[in-house]
């Protein structure tokens, strides 16, 4: 089986982790922001030279890709949260990272709309390195050094959606199929590294049975659901990631209409915050978490963040935004030390389940968060509409993200089982 032949490879290492295993989760992180981000630059592009007419129609099947993707992570992320449960984090990685380097292969040759709708269907479906790199790092790290290493991951993935297309619009200007052979060649490049030197994290002894029900991304949620001591948890975090998401899906149409932004004012926008993400979780996080502790840095994320997106939606000039940026950026505490918490409260042989259960809550928010945000957003902004507030939806978001503060701490501060 391919999984048991990967995992052959340095499987003599299972109690012995080097820090090259770690600085390949961090890579293998990056490089999946970097591969994300370094191909939006040039779908545009790439889509109306496919047959779209106008960019309004190549926007609306951009979008269809983003919820196939997302809708493939839904589904898929449980079962190879399992299947590294039971055959270990190194063979999943791997065979993610293979599939991830063909599958932008072909995309860089794609002759047809279809072709890219099924080469983003299969990277959903094998986008697993992500949850599975999570789990590696909770399995190398003891209970008080899980939430830092969080927040380092989450750091070098915004490090990664920063320059990632950045790097895209570079060699976009070669050829607008430049950035998909770019991606390939780095997702191949961090398999032929992870290949020689990525030692085996989860030890055989710490490895459970493959259970097909609980691949099933409905009742994998649902039975996480039923446990006391995550339950209100994840609750928590599907509601504030779903007041999180209103950044990504409504940040460029806000500047556009709020301020009148061009794309490279735009560009710098998005470049800040990532970069005020990276310092939020890579440098402040730890040393918040040893002032005040996991279950306060949470707190202090969904404070700071409800503030934020609370402000943004009334801010009237540039200056404005650019100000709020490091305050909204300090949201990024909570997702980590809340991530920490939850893989604190379940065994060592189910990290990888937990990590394919939020990986398919995070794919959840991203299939409806457009439709609300945007829905809000036209409500506001069109010229019938009764109130002019292009904020609106970072208003809404706002509301979500305090409604999670007294469910999380009801859950940090009780009683669990």
């Amino acid at each position: 089986m391919a999984l048991n032949v990967f995992a052959m490879q340095a499987n003599n290492s299972t109690t012995k982790y080097s820090t090259a295993g770690i600085r390949f989760a961090f890579a293998t992180v990056a490089l999946d922001a970097a591969g994300i981000g370094i191909i939006l630059p040039v779908m545009p592009e790439l889509l109306m030279s496919l047959g779209m007419g106008q960019i309004s129609e190549a926007a609306l099947w951009g979008g269809v890709m983003a919820t196939v993707y997302a809708l493939m992570q839904f589904l898929f992320a449980p079962l190879l949260g399992n299947l590294s449960d039971r055959y270990g984090r190194r063979p999943v990685m791997l065979i993610s990272l293979a599939a991830m380097a063909i599958d932008y292969a072909v995309l860089s040759f794609a002759g047809g709309l279809w072709v890219l709708v099924i080469g983003r269907t299969i990277a959903g479906i094998c986008g697993a390195t992500h949850a599975t790199a999570s789990a590696y790092i909770a399995d190398v790290s003891s209970n008080a050094e899980r939430a830092k290493r969080f927040g380092q991951l989450g750091a070098v993935f915004g490090l990664g959606f920063v320059f990632g297309p950045a790097l895209g619009g570079l060699v976009g200007e070669w050829h607008v199929r430049a950035p998909f052979m770019l991606a390939a060649v780095l997702a191949a490049a961090n398999f032929v590294f992870g290949y020689f030197y990525l030692p085996e994290s989860l030890p055989v002894e710490k490895r459970r049975t493959f259970e097909p029900s609980r691949a099933n991304p409905f009742r994998a949620i649902l039975r996480a659901l039923k446990l006391p001591a995550i339950n209100t948890l994840l609750f928590g975090y599907v509601l504030f990631a779903l007041g999180n998401h209103v950044y990504p899906v409504i940040w460029s149409y806000w500047g556009k209409a709020a301020f009148d932004w061009s794309a490279t004012t735009i560009g710098l926008t998005i470049a800040a915050y990532g970069i005020a993400m990276a310092i939020s979780q890579g440098l402040i996080m730890h040393r918040v978490i040893a002032r005040f502790g996991e279950a306060n840095t949470v707190l202090i994320g969904l404070v700071t963040g409800s503030l934020g997106a609370f402000l943004f939606g009334f801010v009237n000039a540039t200056w404005m935004v650019f100000c709020l940026l490091p305050l909204a950026a300090l949201s990024e505490l909570a997702l980590p030390a809340l991530t920490a918490v939850m893989a604190n409260r379940v065994s060592d042989t189910e990290q990888g389940e937990l990590q394919g259960i939020l990986t398919s809550l995070m794919a959840v928010t991203n299939i409806i968060s457009p439709a609300i945000y945007t829905a809000i957003f036209y409500s506001f902004t069109a010229s019938d509409a009764t109130l002019d507030l292009p904020g609106a939806p970072f208003i809404l978001a706002a509301v979500l993200v305090v409604l999670v503060v007294p469910v999380i701490w009801h859950s940090l501060h009780g009683r669990h089982n």
